[in-house]
């Protein structure tokens, strides 16, 4: 902030001032754009920047793995309103710019900066952002996640789930596994397809949770029934799955009907609080995996404490979910304060929730779990994603015609904007096994880990 002071700007005096300045002379938004995209992109960038007019800033580091393109004189100056993220994400949903080949190369811009922001760098900075951002007219906000009613309720909840999970069962099957297993992989060996990463985590986990043929599982959040059939299949396991989204229960059903697991694999539309809290406990085991992002800060306790009524004493919960990085940004702390981190909140979860790892262990702890083995998965989730980003660059058309164009947009930059946030450490993903030991405080586990590599 000393910085935009010395430039005579504040970050307050920057959201203010939107009034339009006269005309531009003709090449001046040119001259401003170079040099706002010569002062502000990192030296270490892999990837080029197109003006609209074709004029090339190559990147330092070749060959380049991507290209942004600004579309029109206008675009640049809409993707530095504020807040800086929303301008920039709102502006790629529109087709402000465009970018081809790797678009985490492009997302992954943070990591790269290396020369200091000094004063004098800082107020060219934003003298050349002010006149782009006046001069870059009106431009209509993209379609976004509109909920009613108070966050975290089962109404609200449900339409939640429902904006992100009942986009087309369809669309999923184009990028993810033939599982359609939508969270974290596991690549022990770092060869593995994305099936067979797939199918070792979901053994992974069920080798945490020591398994054993007749058991009851309760899947919260069972999605499209990949963990509840391999349970059953594979462990003998006697699994109820529930869901908030129609379109994943009616694949996940069919799925059951398929593997011939109808005795043994039921699956349900009903919110979680509603098995927990209803009496239907007796589970020797839970999983949860990507579920507790949707929980809620607010209703945690309540989670935990549920799943510890609901188990068997001696029982195991695994709790799979992402979680909030300790990774420090490159940018200085003024250009980090005109982020709003809402992109996700308003175009791709509304109303998720990241807790740190602590907070979350905190919260099962005082609901009397004990915390018998956490492990961080976050190079695995990198992978997946970007797995999971090239088959959908496979097979954009047909994503396009099924979204339409906006939706697609997001799409392909929420799913290929992951990958350096996971990769560089600010989000990270944890399997959290907790146990609810016996009346004699006993928990049957075996005294290493070796079971579950043999």
């Amino acid at each position: 902030m000393a910085w935009a002071a010395a430039a005579g700007l504040t970050v307050a005096a920057l959201v203010a001032r939107q009034r339009r300045s006269p005309e531009p002379a003709p090449g001046q938004l040119r001259a401003a754009a170079l040099e706002v995209l010569e002062d502000a992109l990192p030296q270490r960038r892999t990837f080029d920047v197109q003006l609209w007019d074709g004029t090339v800033l190559p990147a330092p580091v070749q060959p380049a793995a991507a290209r942004l393109v600004l579309t029109s004189e206008h675009a640049l100056g809409r993707m530095l309103r504020l807040p800086l993220d929303l301008a920039l994400g709102e502006a790629y949903l529109r087709g402000d710019f465009e970018i081809e080949g790797d678009v985490s190369a492009v997302a992954g811009i943070t990591e790269g900066f290396d020369a200091p922001f000094t004063p004098g760098r800082t107020a060219r900075l934003l003298r050349a952002a002010r006149l782009l951002r006046q001069n870059a007219g009106p431009a209509p906000h993209p379609v976004e996640a509109r909920l009613d009613g108070q966050a975290h309720t089962r109404e609200r909840d449900r339409q939640a789930v429902t904006y992100h999970y009942d986009v087309s069962n369809d669309f999923y099957k184009l990028w993810l596994d033939r599982r359609l297993v939508y969270s974290c992989g596991y690549f022990p060996t770092g060869t593995e397809t994305l099936d067979q990463a797939q199918e070792a985590k979901l053994d992974h986990i069920c080798r945490k949770l020591r398994l054993k043929p007749g058991e009851r599982l309760l899947d919260i959040g069972c999605g499209w029934g990949g963990l509840a059939i391999h349970a059953a299949q594979h462990y003998g396991a006697e699994v109820l799955g529930v869901t908030l989204s129609e379109a994943q229960l009616r694949e996940g059903r069919a799925r059951v009907e398929a593997a011939g697991l109808g005795d043994r694999v039921s699956l349900e539309l009903r919110d979680y609080r509603d098995v927990l809290a209803g009496g239907q406990g007796g589970f020797d085991k839970i999983s949860s995996v990507g579920m507790a992002e949707h929980v809620g800060r607010r209703n945690m306790p309540t989670y935990f404490r549920a799943a510890y009524a609901a188990l068997k004493p001696g029982g195991l919960m695994m709790n799979h979910a992402i979680a909030a990085g300790t990774h420090k940004t490159n940018l200085p702390a003024w250009l980090v304060a005109l982020y709003s981190g809402n992109f996700m909140q308003k175009y791709v979860f509304p109303d998720g929730e990241l807790l740190p790892i602590w907070e979350t262990l905190q919260h099962a702890e005082k609901a009397h779990f004990e915390v018998r083995d956490v492990e961080n998965l976050r190079e695995h989730y990198a992978r997946t994603l970007a797995c999971w980003s090239r088959n959908l660059e496979t097979h954009r058309e047909q994503a396009r015609a099924m979204l339409g164009e906006p939706r697609f947009r997001l799409w392909r930059l929420y799913l290929a904007a992951c990958v350096p946030y996971f990769r560089d450490g600010h989000l990270s993903i944890f399997q959290s096994l907790l146990a609810k030991p016996d009346g004699a405080g006993h928990v049957t586990l075996p005294p290493s880990r070796a079971d579950l590599y043999g």
